[in-house]
């Protein structure tokens, strides 16, 4: 599949092989651990990973340049750079020179990231953050797809003529409903978090469906976040996404999404079993890949796996590159 030659949208998703519409979430604060990790996936069958950025890690789109030069066709996706540590034409060079190293394989996930962290950790203001997201994606595309931005907004005033173009995919984080909105007005993709399923399929999917014929766009695949513990012991499925996840529940943005899922969090923004149970998949392979199946039939259009380790991370990472190769 290549992304950045064609339009990929969310019908173009759904003709897929399975196989190509499973992603794996490969995160490492280390870039030669995660390139070693990105050549075995590739290697197990794995078509496509995705990573995040954290402001206490290595640079992300950084280890990717190394994670192309080491793999010969596995897409890289990332989940999500956040926008306001970094310009516009900043990401837009960053994802430039990505292509050159890997034509076609880049999906650029960018959002706002959170308060807390943009303010409380960058110590950035975090003013009005879609319409801070709507003016850096016009910038963005404007310099990757067409090659020349002349820009006067509220953000930013940025004029520039680039030396090429790659039509590179854009993909938004995505977990309100006007962010979804949003989603369906500009994006290439929305990415949801830790959204759970019923949430995506009766509120999102249709706000992001409806945004994108009123502006008279595509649709964009809807890349749901799912997480997977190749375990057959349920309990400490729970108990170990639990703990992989909790810092999620005291995030404003989460702790509204919950709510409005029908799942809010408690005191101190504990989430419920019943919350985590809705997000975990876990199980026997056979069931673990029909459950994917089912997902993907229901509605949803590309799949974000996340593992969860309960005792082994590294051999049950490697399993469930070896179950997502197998699809």
């Amino acid at each position: 599949m290549q992304t950045n030659t064609s339009i990929y949208t969310a019908e173009v998703a759904d003709q897929l092989p399975v196989r190509e519409r499973v992603g794996l979430v490969l995160n490492d604060s280390n870039a030669a651990t995660l390139t070693k990790k990105a050549v075995a996936a590739e290697e197990a069958g794995v078509r496509q990973i995705w990573s995040t950025q954290s402001p206490l890690t290595g640079d992300t789109l950084t280890a990717f340049a190394a994670v192309a030069i080491q793999t010969k066709s596995i897409r890289l996706g990332s989940s999500i750079i956040p926008t306001y540590p970094r310009h516009p034409l900043t990401m837009a060079g960053q994802a430039l020179a990505l292509d050159d190293l890997a034509p076609g394989r880049l999906r650029l996930g960018i959002g706002s990231s959170h308060r807390p962290i943009i303010e409380g950790v960058y110590g950035i203001p975090m003013v009005k953050p879609l319409d801070h997201l709507r003016e850096y994606i016009n910038i963005v595309r404007a310099a990757l797809w067409e090659g020349q931005v002349d820009h006067q907004g509220t953000y930013f005033t940025v004029k520039a003529k680039l030396e090429r173009t790659a039509k590179i995919p854009i993909l938004t984080s995505a977990l309100g409903e006007n962010a979804f909105r949003l989603a369906g007005e500009i994006s290439d993709g929305a990415l949801p978090w830790l959204c759970p399923t019923p949430y995506l399929l009766k509120t999102s999917l249709p706000i992001l469906q409806a945004s994108a014929r009123a502006h008279g766009r595509p649709v964009p695949p809807l890349v749901a976040h799912v997480l997977v513990a190749v375990n057959e012991d349920r309990p400490a499925v729970i108990e170990a996404t639990r703990k992989q996840i909790s810092y999620y529940g005291h995030l404003p943005f989460y702790a509204h999404m919950f709510a409005e899922s029908g799942f809010p969090v408690g005191e101190g923004g504990v989430m419920s079993d019943d919350l985590i149970s809705s997000l975990v998949i876990s199980g026997t392979d056979s069931a673990i890949a029909d459950r994917f199946k089912e997902l993907l039939a229901s509605g949803l259009n590309e799949l974000l796996i996340l593992p969860i380790a309960v005792q082994q991370a590294d051999s049950e990472l490697q399993h469930l590159m070896r179950l997502i190769g197998q699809l």
